[in-house]
């Protein structure tokens, strides 16, 4: 379960890179019901907040870039992991930089082409509140090569993986940080991408206390349903969407865990 302890190799911030700032703040507000606080010297970057505390970021989008939310994951050392990656074949796209006092960040892709970033804590851990309802608690990358993605994140983080089979016929990868309790520190999932049309890519997952009344309330803001709502054995009831610029993410509400 993704926690504000923040680990290690576990995600820790997500940002939005948008055309409208303003427009993209809006529609998630209507969804989750999240404000936009601007960062006056960020350039029109700001925070997301549900109930006064930091649930994601949101800034203007970069050139050639398409609408995407980006997984940020924590690191002890973000300049010993960027050479980590890029001996391992990633490609560096911000290299390391400080955020004032903040932390220090870097952005990166990996070798199949899904985009992620680096977190070096300084004033900023992370997020102020994950894992509650209509904020981030899962990240799941779809990629064309499941046992690659793996070896190269676990070469960074020393990720922990347990497979199994969500459906007959799906091969899943479930993610865990190097240390404590395997299941109660797993935070993400490794699958395949989902057809042709879909890019090697990071998407979070927002917890829903009724995924069906935030897919409509997504499409009555201007979304789209990339795949309805519908109940997973083992998991949940899970969806997904896209905001009106076409940025995916996923809803889930999981099945009761046993004590």
């Amino acid at each position: 379960m993704l926690t504000t302890d923040f680990p290690v190799g576990s995600p820790c911030w997500i940002d939005l890179g948008s055309p409208n700032v303003s427009a993209t703040a809006d529609f998630y507000g209507q969804v989750f019901g999240w404000t936009f606080q601007p960062v006056p010297e960020a350039g029109g970057y700001g925070f997301l907040q549900l109930a006064g505390k930091r649930v994601a970021a949101l800034g203007n989008l970069d050139t050639d870039a398409r609408p995407a939310w980006t997984t940020y994951f924590r690191t002890a050392d973000v300049d010993t992991t960027v050479k980590a990656a890029e001996q391992s074949g990633a490609t560096v796209r911000v290299p390391p930089m400080d955020v004032m006092q903040e932390g220090r960040f870097a952005a990166l892709t990996d070798p199949q082409g899904a985009e992620f970033a680096l977190w070096q804590a300084g004033n900023t851990r992370g997020l102020d509140s994950v894992s509650e309802p209509n904020t981030l608690v899962w990240a799941e990358l779809h990629t064309s090569d499941l046992e690659g993605a793996f070896a190269f994140y676990q070469g960074l983080f020393n990720w922990r993986v347990e497979v199994f089979e969500p459906t007959p016929g799906m091969s899943y990868r479930v993610v865990s940080t190097s240390e404590g309790d395997q299941q109660q520190t797993s935070f993400g999932g490794i699958a395949p991408t989902m057809g042709e049309g879909q890019p090697p890519s990071w998407t979070p997952y927002f917890a829903a206390a009724d995924v069906d009344a935030l897919v409509g309330r997504a499409t009555a803001a201007g979304g789209s349903v990339l795949m309805p709502a519908e109940d997973v054995e083992n998991v949940g009831r899970i969806a997904w969407l896209a905001d009106p610029n076409g940025a995916p993410f996923a809803l889930i509400k999981g099945e009761p865990q046993e004590p």
